[in-house]
């Protein structure tokens, strides 16, 4: 899935969806998430780039949504984040649950009996002046799991409007060089590289792959180039 693209119609956004662009590709798709979500299995936010599985018939949606229930299914993003992150490799275990001011916003809440368990493991890939590019492995799928639990430990994801305070940035801002302001990246730096899950018609591992986009790849370059 390109960033900017919405899966499924919702308010604001009743056009350009993933779900829209599957109907115009595929004669059958699974009808278990609703007449609005065919064949949607699990979901990215908007601005959320990568793999996405996408059930064609019922009975694979089925044996996919059980999969993904048992926490069988191995997922790892890629994100930039902002902040030099200390440790090589950790988990973050805290409790997310609805934000208590923001509809559309999640948030730790160790006391608040709506917020559910959730575990995220991350490992550092690759450090910058004053950015960091790690691998993350979500255990659990808690909306905006990631995005919370790497602000929660003082990393957010690069330009999350939500949870970082900003929604783009500039080249200069990456290099130093104030006067340089060409807008590099606007959108989350958030990225789902893989999923690694059991056919639900086949005894086989399927592994799937998403490069990196263009966007994250240049933001990449610049701060590489700058090492």
């Amino acid at each position: 899935k390109p960033p900017a693209m919405v899966v499924h119609p919702g308010k604001g956004h009743w056009s350009g969806t993933l779900t829209a662009a599957l109907q115009h590709h595929f004669d059958q798709l699974s009808s278990l998430g609703g007449p609005t979500r065919p064949g949607i299995v699990h979901r990215l936010d908007r601005d959320t780039s990568g793999v996405i599985l996408v059930a064609k018939t019922d009975a694979a949606h089925a044996a996919l949504a059980e999969r993904f229930a048992a926490r069988t299914v191995e997922k790892a993003y890629a994100a930039i984040v902002a902040g030099m992150v200390e440790r090589d490799a950790d988990v973050v275990g805290l409790p997310i649950g609805p934000h208590p001011y923001q509809r559309e916003k999640m948030a730790v809440r160790r006391d608040d009996p709506d917020s559910r368990p959730a575990r995220t493991f991350y490992e550092v890939a690759e450090r910058f002046a004053g950015f960091t590019l790690v691998r993350v492995f979500p255990k659990t799928g808690r909306t905006h799991q990631i995005r919370v639990h790497l602000t929660a430990v003082g990393y957010p994801v690069l330009c999350d409007r939500l949870y970082g305070g900003r929604a783009r940035i500039a080249r200069g801002e990456l290099t130093g060089d104030a006067s340089d302001e060409s807008i590099v990246l606007e959108r989350q730096a958030l990225h789902a590289a893989r999923i690694k899950i059991r056919h639900p018609g086949r005894d086989e591992e399927l592994e799937i792959k998403a490069p990196l986009p263009a966007d994250l790849e240049r933001v990449l370059t610049i701060l590489r180039d700058l090492s």
